[in-house]
């Protein structure tokens, strides 16, 4: 078995020009391999206090199902990564109702898990995960919201998805009633390749085409996130921006 890649990442998370605060969280272990970015919902500050649980036990809980685990196969590691999520989602949704403050918050949601040159995608609500390979971008998640269900049943056309009101209303999302299911997509990257996990605040104000520029012609993930980030304030900073770059290194 050849050497597994080495990792770079970087975070950077702003609160925009808008929001009075910043309700996005994330959390980051090369070391594990495990990166998550999250976007609390809720009102007054319940979308910041479930952001921040997200991003603080998920990566508990995915780490300790994964390392029972008798074997990391693809299907073992995306059934632990979905079971993780529903049981945190489950015990998010209990905590709000025994605080009258915290009523109906909850959090979209994007995670990474890296094992080698495998990456696992797995998300739920509209923050999304892009891999660029030789210059090329591609999404990876899949947005979880009332535009994108009707899209799907082809009852608007991709061009009034633009401008949809149900852009960002969430149909599942980390401590929603009932069972929550995350999609989890599977690549195998071909190194050098680098992994964008972001919330809406920054694909909803930057087109996939800018996005996919500014990764490719940014030297590091540092330089990355500073310029996603710049350029979504730029283009008004309607929300919360939070961008996670992470690189995988080595030769193709």
């Amino acid at each position: 078995m050849g050497e597994e890649p080495p990792i770079a990442s970087h975070c950077l998370s702003d609160t925009g020009r808008v929001r009075a605060s910043n309700e996005d969280a994330w959390s980051a272990d090369p070391a594990t391999g495990l990166f998550l970015v999250a976007d609390g919902m809720g009102a007054m500050s319940s979308g910041e206090v479930a952001a921040k649980a997200t991003a603080e036990v998920l990566p508990k809980i995915v780490q300790e199902k994964l390392a029972a685990l008798p074997k990391r196969t693809g299907k073992a590691v995306k059934d632990a990564l979905k079971e993780s999520i529903a049981q945190f989602s489950a015990e998010l949704r209990e905590r709000s109702k025994q605080d009258s403050r915290l009523v109906g918050m909850g959090a979209a949601m994007v995670l990474a898990f890296i094992k080698g040159r495998r990456v696992y995608a797995a998300n739920l609500g509209d923050s999304r995960a892009y891999l660029l390979e030789k210059g090329r971008l591609r999404r990876l998640s899949k947005d979880h919201t009332i535009t994108a269900v009707l899209l799907a049943h082809k009852k608007i056309t991709p061009e009034q998805a633009q401008a949809h009101p149900g852009r960002h209303r969430l149909s599942r999302y980390v401590g929603m009633d009932g069972h929550a299911i995350a999609d989890v997509q599977t690549v195998r990257v071909k190194v050098p390749g680098r992994l964008l996990l972001c919330t809406d605040g920054l694909w909803g104000m930057l087109p996939d085409e800018r996005i996919q520029a500014v990764l490719a012609e940014e030297p590091s993930p540092e330089a990355a996130c500073q310029r996603l980030v710049a350029e979504a304030n730029e283009a008004g900073g309607e929300d919360n921006i939070t961008a996670m770059a992470v690189e995988l290194k080595g030769k193709a």
